[in-house]
C-alpha cells in the first residue's frame, strides 16, 4: 500500500470459513470489531484485529455537533449508548468516503443495525443523496410523525443544509 493510499484498508475476503471476515451474496463484508470512540452522531472509530479504522455510518446523516447545530450532541450520546464499548459486526461494501472513513452499517451486540435505530428514533435524517434504502425513509417518516428526537423541533435543519 503506498504512502498516499494509506487511507485504504485492504479486507481479506477468501475464506468462508473465517467468522471475523465472510462476504455474503449482496457483495457486502461482514467484520467483527469493537467500537472504541465515538466522533459524532454518524461517525465511529473501531479496531478491527489492532488497526483502528473511522467508520462513517452508511444511509444515514446526523445533526452536526460542530456549529452546535440542534440535536448533534444528542446524537452522538444516543449513538454512544448504542454500541460504544461493544464487540459489534460491520455490514460494509469496503467502500470509503472523501474524507478516508470507511461507510457502513453497525448491528450491535443485541443484533440491532444501531443506523436504522439513530432513524428511528429521531436522531438522524435518511441520507437520500447516498442512499435509496427505503427501510430509512420509513424509519424517517415514522419519526417524523411521531415527532421523536430532532423532530420534536418545529423546522429541524438538515446537516446538509447546515454545513
Amino acid at each position: 500500500m503506498s504512502e498516499s493510499s494509506s487511507k485504504e484498508v485492504e479486507l481479506k475476503t477468501e475464506t468462508k470459513s473465517d467468522p471475523k471476515e465472510n462476504k455474503n451474496p449482496k457483495g457486502q463484508i461482514s467484520l467483527e470489531a469493537k467500537i472504541i470512540r465515538i466522533v459524532d452522531g454518524d461517525t465511529a472509530e473501531l479496531l478491527y484485529g489492532e488497526l483502528p479504522i473511522m467508520l462513517r455510518l452508511q444511509h444515514i446523516d446526523a445533526p452536526e455537533k460542530r456549529g452546535s447545530q440542534p440535536f448533534g450532541n444528542n446524537a452522538k450520546t444516543i449513538l454512544s449508548d448504542l454500541c460504544f464499548g461493544q464487540e459489534v459486526t460491520i455490514l460494509t461494501e469496503g467502500d470509503f468516503d472523501m474524507g478516508g472513513r470507511m461507510i457502513g452499517e453497525i448491528i450491535n451486540e443485541d443484533g440491532l443495525n444501531v443506523n436504522k435505530e439513530m432513524v428511528r428514533l429521531g436522531y438522524a435524517w435518511h441520507f437520500k443523496k447516498y442512499s435509496s434504502d427505503m427501510n430509512y425513509d420509513k424509519l424517517e417518516k415514522e419519526a417524523r410523525r411521531e415527532r421523536r428526537g430532532l423532530w420534536q423541533e418545529p423546522n429541524p435543519v438538515a446537516p446538509w443544509d447546515f454545513r
